[in-house]
Formats: C-alpha cells, sequence, structure tokens
C-alpha cells in the first residue's frame, strides 16, 4: 500500500521534482556558455533557481562539477522539442487514437507532437518551429521530465 501523505509533504515533493528539473536545465545552460557565468535566474511555478558566481582572480575560472550530456539528446544540428512539465508523456490524443506526430511528419510551428499528463490535466506539447520529425525520443506512457527531449526535428 502506497505511502499516505500529508499536503505538507506533497507540496514539498513537488518542490523537490521543480527543483531537480531546474537544477539539470541550470546544468545544461552553464555547460553551454563560452565563459564564466555570473548569474543565471531560472522559475519553475513558485519555484526559483537562482546561481551566480563572483568574478575570480585573473587566469583563473570558477569550477562546477562537469553535466555529461544527455544521452537522450538529439545530435547539435536537430531541434528537440521538449517537455514543459513534469509528468506522462502521450503521443496520442487517447488509447488507441493515431499518434500526434511519427518519424517523417513535416510539422509547422505550433502544431502539437504530443500531450504531457500531470495531475490528471493534459498539457498539450507544441513545436516552437517548423521541420521533419527525425525521431521520437520518448516512448508512449513514459514519465518525463521538465525540459527532457521528446521528439528531434530535423530543419527544412
Amino acid at each position: 500500500m502506497p505511502e499516505a501523505r500529508s499536503a505538507p509533504q506533497e507540496a514539498g515533493h513537488r518542490v523537490d521534482v521543480v527543483l531537480t528539473g531546474l537544477r539539470r536545465h541550470a546544468g545544461h545552460l552553464v555547460a553551454e556558455l563560452p565563459g564564466p557565468l555570473r548569474r543565471i535566474r531560472l522559475r519553475g511555478g513558485d519555484t526559483v533557481l537562482e546561481v551566480e558566481w563572483h568574478a575570480a582572480p585573473a587566469g583563473t575560472a570558477p569550477t562546477a562539477s562537469p553535466v555529461p550530456p544527455s544521452t537522450d539528446a538529439p545530435p547539435p544540428e536537430r531541434y528537440a522539442v521538449r517537455s514543459p512539465i513534469v509528468g506522462t508523456f502521450h503521443r496520442a490524443p487517447e488509447p488507441g487514437a493515431a499518434p500526434f506526430v511519427a518519424v517523417g511528419d513535416l510539422i509547422r510551428p505550433g502544431q502539437v507532437v504530443g500531450v504531457v499528463e500531470a495531475m490528471k490535466l493534459m498539457n498539450e506539447v507544441t513545436a516552437d518551429r517548423g521541420g521533419r520529425v527525425a525521431e521520437v525520443l520518448a516512448a508512449d506512457g513514459q514519465p518525463v521530465e521538465y525540459d527532457q527531449p521528446l521528439v528531434a526535428l530535423d530543419p527544412e
């Protein structure tokens, strides 16, 4: 039987989940920056993660633990449509229906490529830009995290 949680415990768990996603996102951003970081601020709902390194003496740079590249991220020439929220990814609007997109489909900006179910709400995942679907990176019914790549697009 699952352990029952009180409302404060559930709220704390949600904050932990959001912070974990924000930390991962911050790690990816830091790894992509060419120089030392001055400030980064990420927000997920009411949760905010802020990181700032002060100027280091000349010739030294602040060190951060390296973030290994994600194994499910698309190659750099591809664009990834990412999960806007933590939840369960669904490729189709309902069980048994055709998926929103398939490999080889040409999609346009704003087109729905899937949904992420969170707390019994279906959140549409839309493409910010157009392209051809090169790969679907998340399986139907798979739990996904905030900012996880879901669909890889080749530019058109």
